[in-house]
């Protein structure tokens, strides 16, 4: 039986691409409800994002405006879901 790969996902932006290697990074999580990015204050997650950025950044990004890309798209995620202000998710 022939078995198919699942192709990744294109990234289209660089700031999917820094929320990409967030996630990866475990820096970010998802509000399971809703979706919304969430910072998990991790200082360990968030140099290893740093490192990924600086040693495989986008095509044409340099390896300083990568890392300082993906600081500016954490540093605009919280560590609440905006639609849960009440409750931790």
């Amino acid at each position: 039986m022939l078995k198919t790969k699942e192709t990744p996902k294109a990234i289209r932006t660089l700031g999917g691409w820094a929320i990409h290697v967030l996630q990866d990074a475990g820096a970010i999580h998802e509000c399971e409800e809703h979706g919304w990015a969430k910072d998990r204050a991790d200082p360990h997650a968030r140099d290893r994002a740093v490192d990924i950025a600086r040693r495989h950044p986008p095509g044409g990004v340099p390896a300083d405006g990568a890392a300082a890309l993906l600081r500016d798209v954490l540093d605009g995620i919280r560590d609440t879901c905006p639609e849960c202000p009440d409750r931790d998710c």
